[in-house]
């Protein structure tokens, strides 16, 4: 291979000499021929320099063949290598097959082993069973003579005591039938009018002792607040500088905060007044910044205001996750967190509502550990019953509609979402957590210290709703219904129809909407029922 490759290197550089000279004595002839000794001397020079450089062509081109030579040797012998590799892979592998094809071949042949042997089984099992089917034939057979002989005899015997008793089977079948049937519903009577008495007996008993186990166990303190924040001010000087220069300082703290601001002749003190309990108490931290900073323009004033939005937030996000950690739940979404601490600043006849809830969540709790219920779902419920009221000033309607509505647009449980809808009994009752939150809730709000609404203001307004309702013609009766929330109207059907019950009740609450002031709202219902009555002589 060597020898073929060097041959043909040397044919191919005496080609290329021999084309060398030739082109050279053509220019040679081209050109005016100079001495001959010059001739001869360049042709020399010329020839040697294209001898030299056809040696080292020769000699490159014999190295390259020399190193492809020895490439193809190791590539040769690489092949031979991998060749004899794979050779000896493939006889492991054909090995391995064998001996697998072996232990499959042995397989079968146990399983094809055990197949006859089940056969073998499953053949005396059948010749076995087909010997039981030809008893068991026999044995029916026999018991049907036997069947057949016992009813003759029944049937003797019957005709013997029809004769003796006067009655036939059907007759005396039906006396029989009716005697004990008046003596088992007269003992039936009995023993579930002891049943009914007993069961009233323990369950107004133990919910005495339930609701009485509650009450000791928590104590709660007192609250009063009110719509109004006092500020201190360091100095009466203080006062003109809220004020400002012809009342713009005020009139733009007005303006932003929606809080009024009273300056009276109090030493050292203004007054916040608002009925949204979050807005005064945004407007006091707002008030304390412009103060504590010395500067009060209309600017300033839209910066603290925004900076005290910020930590009113984070205040009820804490207040809310404290309120959980307190009631023992820690999965609720952030929204609900927040709006159960806004409640922190509201409050429903003087009562706290957010520590109004922590308290019916205890005690809600406490009657669920005594009654066996989901305690966890029952405090979820009392906890967010009153919910609804940190938006009853941004949202018209019943704060517990309200609460059922934001409940179970963040994810709540539906039993969560009823209890909240059903406190107030706008919503039929449906399941054991709606009753235990209302009775919680009314623990909680009845209690002495609870709440600050006189008795006799209470009465003067239920008398007012009742006089309100009783003014107009038609009206036979008014009752003032849960606590003041509700208005049942009953009109007399010959005086009032249908269309004329439906004025009324416009009128009636549009009437208590212009003279009284309430938390939450008031639903009125007229009630036109007729009768008809005859008598048969």
């Amino acid at each position: 291979m060597v020898e073929i490759v060097l041959l043909a290197v040397t044919l191919l550089l005496a080609l290329l000499l021999i084309v060398s000279l030739i082109m050279f004595f053509r220019r040679l002839g081209s050109i005016t021929p100079p001495p001959r000794s010059q001739v001869m001397e360049r042709v020399r020079a010329e020839i040697n320099e294209e001898l030299e450089r056809a040696r080292r062509e020769a000699a490159e081109i014999r190295s390259k063949a020399e190193r492809d030579a020895g490439e193809i040797l190791k590539k040769s012998e690489a092949l031979a290598e991998s060749a004899a590799l794979m050779r000896k892979e493939v006889e492991e592998e054909a090995r391995l097959l064998k001996s697998e094809l072996r232990q499959i071949r042995a397989d079968l042949e146990r399983r094809e082993s055990r197949l006859l042997e089940r056969e073998r089984r499953l053949d005396e099992e059948a010749r076995r069973q087909a010997e039981r089917a030809r008893q068991l034939a026999e044995t029916e057979t026999e018991l049907a003579d036997r069947r057949q002989e016992l009813e003759r005899m029944a049937e003797e015997r019957r005709e013997i005591l029809e004769r003796v008793a006067g009655l036939t089977a059907e007759q005396a079948k039906a006396e029989l039938i009716k005697q004990i049937e008046n003596q088992a519903k007269r003992e039936a009577a009995l023993i579930v009018r002891e049943i009914e008495a007993e069961a009233r007996r323990e369950g107004e008993k133990r919910a005495r002792k339930i609701v009485t186990l509650a009450v000791q166990r928590i104590a709660a303190e007192q609250t009063a607040e009110s719509v109004v924040s006092v500020v201190h001010l360091p100095s009466d000087e203080m006062k003109g500088r809220i004020i400002g220069r012809e009342g713009r300082n005020i009139r733009a703290f007005e303006s932003i905060t929606g809080v009024n601001l009273i300056i009276d002749d109090t030493p050292e003190a203004v007054l916040l007044s608002c009925f949204d309990p979050v807005r005064r108490e945004t407007a006091r931290l707002t008030l304390e910044k412009l103060i504590q900073d010395g500067r009060i323009h209309p600017h300033r004033i839209e910066e603290a205001y925004e900076q005290s939005k910020v930590e009113v937030r984070d205040l009820c996000v804490r207040a809310g996750e404290d309120a959980l950690v307190e009631v023992g739940i820690t999965d609720m979404h952030p929204e609900l967190v927040l709006l159960l601490g806004q409640l922190r600043y509201r409050t429903s006849y003087g009562q706290n509502v957010l520590k109004h809830l922590i308290e019916t969540a205890h005690i809600a709790g406490i009657m669920a550990d005594e009654l066996g219920l989901d305690r966890d779902l029952v405090k979820r419920c009392a906890l967010l019953h009153d919910i609804g009221k940190a938006l009853t000033h941004e949202v018209e309607g019943s704060h517990a509609l309200i609460g059922a509505e934001i409940a179970r647009r963040y994810g709540e449980h539906e039993d969560v979402v009823h209890a909240i809808e059903a406190h107030h009994n706008e919503v039929e009752v449906r399941t054991v957590e709606a009753v235990l939150t209302q009775a919680a809730d009314a623990i909680s709000g009845s209690r002495p210290g609870a709440r600050r609404e006189s008795l006799e203001a209470y009465i003067k307004r239920l008398q007012r709703l009742e006089e309100i309702a009783q003014a107009h013609a038609g009206v036979e009766k008014v009752f003032a219904m849960q606590a003041g929330r509700e208005i049942r109207v009953m009109v007399r059907p010959d005086e009032v129809d249908d269309i004329q019950a439906q004025v009324i009740a416009r009128d009636v609450a549009k009437q208590i909407e212009e003279e009284l002031t309430y938390p939450g709202q008031i639903r009125v219902t007229v009630v036109r029922e007729s009768r008809a009555t005859e008598y048969a002589r």
